[in-house]
């Protein structure tokens, strides 16, 4: 994964023409066949070498590597446009990491490193990744009890519930008259769906006033209030009430949902957000004693 970042943080420099990256010197130290500089420190090479431009390795893992990265940016819908065979790894490797390589050499040799604008892109990455790499360490090896995810769970278990849906059908009007003589035909025995469609001035008139499943939220409180309420049955109309576009009468159709989840099903999601919250909380930790031990200047004046 910090391959992954180095890798896309020095693609992003490189896109906005930011060339010369220090900070992946591991992968392209400042050094060519053409031009030679004395040789920096670099970290040793690691697996198989799978190409070599003027004596810069690039190895099997940092192939695969910028690929895993590459692959994680295609939509799902596109799965043709995924690296997944050797002929496509090949290619990426000759037009896009040899191609960098170049550039990054040539734009080393023209001493585009030394740019103060390169520099200090280059020192801003660095804290950036350097912060990540920290934030990664202290949130290492957080966990959390048994009982902590239990009683997380009896705590909240009525919110953990299924999210509850509810299959509605609307009719609305401007006035209450209006809706007072369409309640009077439904009492008859009138079809809902066909004086939505004759009367109902909503969107959904055209549907019969269906609006399929919908949750809470969906509609306005006052919907809700009606829509939700457990004195409504499956197959009854509701009362005349008034919401944000008039009048409005509705009829439950079907539920489906709202059933409680059991602490198995709900056991690896429960204890995935308590570690999170563990995780920020020793963040928050931290940068409270840094700061208490920190000399912090605000110069607010400065600011326009």
């Amino acid at each position: 994964m910090r391959r992954n970042i180095i890798f896309i943080a020095f693609s992003a420099i490189l896109l906005f023409g930011l060339c010369g990256c220090d900070m992946v010197s591991g992968l392209l130290p400042k050094k060519t066949a053409v031009k030679e500089e004395k040789a920096q420190a670099a970290p040793p090479v690691k697996g198989p070498i799978v190409a070599k431009i003027n004596n810069i390795p690039v190895t099997l893992e940092d192939l695969n590597q910028e690929i895993d990265a590459f692959n994680a940016a295609i939509p799902d819908n596109k799965p043709e446009a995924k690296i997944n065979t050797r002929e496509k790894k090949l290619d990426y490797l000759k037009n896009e990491l040899v191609r960098r390589i170049l550039l990054y050499q040539y734009a080393s040799d023209k001493g585009l490193d030394k740019n103060p604008e390169v520099q200090r892109a280059l020192e801003k990455t660095k804290q950036d990744l350097l912060v990540i790499e920290l934030i990664r360490e202290e949130a290492a090896n957080v966990d959390v009890s048994s009982k902590e995810i239990e009683d997380y769970y009896n705590t909240y278990k009525e919110q953990l519930r299924e999210p509850e849906e509810r299959q509605i059908r609307e009719i609305v009007v401007s006035a209450e008259p209006e809706a007072k003589d369409i309640m009077i035909q439904l009492l008859q025995g009138a079809d809902f769906a066909t004086l939505a469609r004759e009367r109902s001035k909503a969107a959904s008139a055209k549907e019969g006033g269906d609006l399929g499943f919908i949750q809470r939220g969906t509609k306005s409180p006052q919907f809700d209030a009606v829509a939700f309420s457990d004195t409504l049955d499956v197959g009854k109309v509701s009362n005349i009430f008034k919401g944000p576009d008039g009048y409005y009468i509705i009829k439950l159709e079907a539920k489906s949902g709202g059933k409680q989840r059991s602490l198995s099903e709900l056991w690896d999601d429960i204890k995935r957000g308590l570690i999170f919250v563990k995780q920020q909380k020793k963040i928050e930790d931290l940068i409270g004693r840094l700061s208490r031990d920190a000399r912090i200047e605000i110069y607010e004046g400065e600011i326009k």
